[in-house]
């Protein structure tokens, strides 16, 4: 006897029958679901979160907390939160749109018929077509008032015949919509009358004026700048005679006046170095010559004098603008001086340099026969050069071979042609002095800064 196993039918609306050895689906199942909040209680959960935030805003901020975390709200001056839905939901407070209407764009209704019928449009029945004309566009627009300052006072520009203007006249007055016309114009300021005592013509003095110089020529002669510091300083405004501020070349003053330099042209000076050097022989003191060096190539910081007591430390910008202030020729060895600053060559190179300097003289005579004492008069005083007259000079001997020479100016080679006037030949020549300042124990080829309390007067 056969058995038939009937299938049972699924139950309606009930979920499918599910495998044992398949896992359930996350979420289905007799699991506890969290109820949903009522809006109560998500208010008051909301609440509790505002307030333990700004709690630890008082705790990292105090009571004064940042401005970025300041709700729009809260605060001074805040605006007040709206009413409303929250953005991008539906707001049934708008007004209605063109196509919220039923009529527009309908299938039956065939557009609006609200709307004015055309011109070339025969009136539809039950329409009261308005044939009223509506205003002129500029019978709308405010009237134009003339501007009564104008009319009463054209002044010499009315009289002018200018071209009209291609969209009408153009009315008058200022903002003439917000009705400013009617209050007064404000006074011109009346140009300022020129005083005849006026302090700025002081600052300078005409060139016809008896018995005046150059600015930059009187700050030369009384040792304030040279020349072309002078006329670096006075377009910058560094510079005023009598406390006033010249700032124009060829300024000219009279000797009476005070001419004063501002710090800034101070501490110029004071950054400018001045350098000595034991020249050996071999070098010449300015420019390349002959395939021979200058003496600044010696300015290296492994050539400095260890025994230096400036204090000064070697910069780059030393080497820029450093001249000679005098002369040694290539054969020639002793002191020589370089310098950045004015004021240090016009006082050894001028031409009322007073500063003497000393050189060591090894000679011998061309004959054989001693030095007279008449040549070494001649030596002191009374040789020419070039035609024109020695200054008066000091020279003696200082061994059977050596002379010492003490001169007050700098002419090319001038020892060694007044040796040759009185029939001496030059082995040597050594610059050991220029004014105050020796060479003392300075090796040759080395070279170190002058001290600021050393002085060439």
């Amino acid at each position: 006897m056969a058995t038939i196993k009937l299938k049972k039918p699924a139950q309606s609306g009930g979920a499918p029958e599910r495998s044992a050895d398949r896992a359930p689906v996350r979420g289905v199942g007799s699991g506890v679901r969290k109820p949903r909040p009522t809006l109560a209680q998500a208010e008051a959960q909301r609440a509790e979160r505002d307030a333990r935030y700004q709690d630890q805003l008082r705790q990292r901020f105090g009571d004064h907390p940042p401005e970025k975390f300041t709700r729009r709200d809260e605060g001074p001056g805040a605006r007040p939160r709206r009413d409303g839905p929250p953005s991008g939901r539906p707001d049934d407070r708008r007004p209605p749109r063109r196509d919220d209407d039923p009529r527009r764009n309908s299938a039956f209704g065939g557009g609006d018929d609200r709307r004015p019928p055309r011109r070339d449009e025969p009136p539809r029945p039950g329409y009261a077509r308005d044939d009223r004309r509506p205003p002129e566009r500029d019978d709308r627009r405010p009237p134009f008032r003339e501007d009564q300052r104008r009319s009463a006072n054209p002044g010499p520009r009315a009289e002018r015949s200018a071209p009209p203007a291609p969209h009408g006249p153009r009315p008058s007055g200022r903002n003439t919509a917000f009705g400013r016309d009617d209050r007064p114009a404000p006074p011109r300021r009346a140009p300022r009358a020129r005083d005849d005592d006026d302090d700025d013509d002081d600052e300078v003095v005409r060139p016809e004026v008896p018995g005046s110089m150059r600015l930059s020529k009187r700050m030369s002669e009384l040792g304030i700048a040279s020349r072309r510091e002078a006329d670096e300083w006075i377009p910058k405004g560094w510079v005023r005679v009598d406390g006033r501020v010249v700032t124009e070349l060829g300024s000219r003053v009279l000797p009476e006046q005070r001419i004063t330099i501002d710090a800034k042209a101070r501490h110029v000076q004071a950054q400018r170095v001045t350098v000595l050097i034991h020249k050996p022989i071999g070098y010449v003191s300015g420019q390349a010559e002959d395939g021979y060096e200058p003496a600044y190539v010696l300015v290296k910081p492994e050539n400095q004098w260890q025994e230096d007591q400036s204090g000064t430390r070697f910069l780059l910008s030393h080497l820029r603008s450093l001249a000679p202030a005098g002369r040694l020729d290539i054969d020639s060895t002793g002191l020589l001086v370089l310098t950045q600053d004015g004021r240090v060559a016009k006082q050894l190179i001028g031409d009322d340099s007073e500063i003497d300097k000393e050189y060591l003289v090894r000679v011998k005579s061309r004959d054989g026969e001693p030095l007279s004492q008449a040549s070494l008069a001649l030596l002191n005083h009374g040789l020419e050069l070039d035609g024109v007259q020695l200054r008066e000079a000091k020279v003696e001997w200082v061994n059977d071979d050596q002379l010492r020479f003490v001169l007050r100016e700098g002419r090319k080679r001038q020892i060694r042609r007044m040796c040759e006037a009185v029939g001496l030949e030059v082995l040597g020549l050594k610059r050991v002095r220029i004014g105050k300042v020796m060479l003392g124990d300075l090796p040759p080829g080395q070279w170190r800064y002058l001290r600021l309390d050393e002085s060439f007067g």
